[in-house]
């Protein structure tokens, strides 16, 4: 396959800011497609719905799904029925079974499925990985704390059923410590804190451990309106190992030994690895991330807090 023919599924913000960059960017794709109910494009066709495109006979390779999570499995499923390869924004669908159920119909149809998590296609990831392989983990401390009216203005979605509230840039987290950490991490309790007027919450404390019983804590607070925080503190025998700037930075007993600056290389490797998968005919669906937010609400406490108003 040369070039990949690829549409855009949902033109919102995350859509607009990171994946039509990306694909301009890329060389292995060629968007010639949007598919959106309430936004269009100016260098592409647009439609309103996925089954609108795929009815005009446009050629098409891929799609890349940047809905909100409820009712996407439809989507995804109509675009695997119609032989096109799917890129799912994170988080990858509204549940567990809704993105098994895309696993198993890609394999059955030989298409491509990614369920892609950008945080974990940040520049100090992978060195983390290799780095903590080698050492003897004592604890883990992850903050995530951002201000959800700077990074999430006007999405009511996030705070319906699905749109996990807190855990959406907090499936971030999770996304990195599974990937960066050697062992399987498993929940023992957590404490939701949930608006009086939402239904998902707007800050979590969650407390894992790994399989060798290592304590993991996680504290994702989205009313934070002062520094921004997306650090993974380390603590080993050999010395404390930060994973900082939602991991674009890397510290090493003190040093610093990546600093990637702003995180623009997340969304270009992405699509380099959608590219490898659909050439391929090959499926890259790591659900942990997602199982563990399942857990979250499964075994978490709930506190009420104050109203949340935009």
């Amino acid at each position: 396959m040369s070039t990949i023919r690829v549409a855009i599924v949902g033109l919102g913000k995350i859509a607009r800011d990171q994946h039509l960059p990306a694909i301009a960017r890329s060389e292995d794709f060629e968007l010639v497609a949007i598919a959106s109910r309430s936004a269009t494009a100016d260098a592409v066709p647009s439609f309103a719905t996925l089954e609108d495109l795929i009815g005009s006979g446009i050629a098409l390779d891929a799609v890349s799904l940047c809905t909100p999570p409820q009712g996407r499995h439809a989507i995804a499923r109509a675009a695997i029925d119609a032989g096109l390869h799917v890129m799912l924004e994170k988080p990858p669908g509204a549940s567990v079974s809704e993105v098994h159920d895309l696993a198993e119909a890609a394999k059955a149809r030989g298409v491509s499925l990614f369920a892609s998590w950008h945080t974990r296609a940040a520049p100090a990831i992978e060195p983390a990985r290799a780095l903590l392989a080698e050492r003897n983990i004592e604890s883990v401390k992850i903050v995530w704390r951002e201000d959800v009216r700077r990074w999430h203005p006007g999405q009511e979605w996030i705070w319906e059923p699905a749109g996990m509230g807190v855990f959406d840039p907090g499936i971030n987290a999770l996304s990195a410590a599974t990937r960066i950490l050697p062992r399987a991490l498993f929940l023992s309790d957590a404490l939701l804190s949930f608006p009086e007027n939402r239904v998902a919450p707007i800050a979590a404390r969650l407390s894992l451990s790994d399989a060798a019983g290592t304590p993991i804590d996680a504290d994702f607070d989205w009313r934070e309106t002062g520094p921004q925080s997306w650090d993974i503190h380390v603590a080993t025998k050999e010395g404390p190992v930060l994973l900082s700037k939602g991991g674009a930075a890397l510290q090493v007993n003190g040093e610093t030994v990546i600093d990637g600056g702003e995180i623009e290389v997340e969304y270009p490797n992405l699509y380099a690895r959608f590219a490898e998968l659909v050439r391929g005919r090959n499926s890259d669906v790591d659900l942990a991330p997602l199982r563990l937010v399942a857990d979250a609400f499964m075994l978490g406490r709930r506190e009420p807090v104050e109203a949340f108003f935009e």
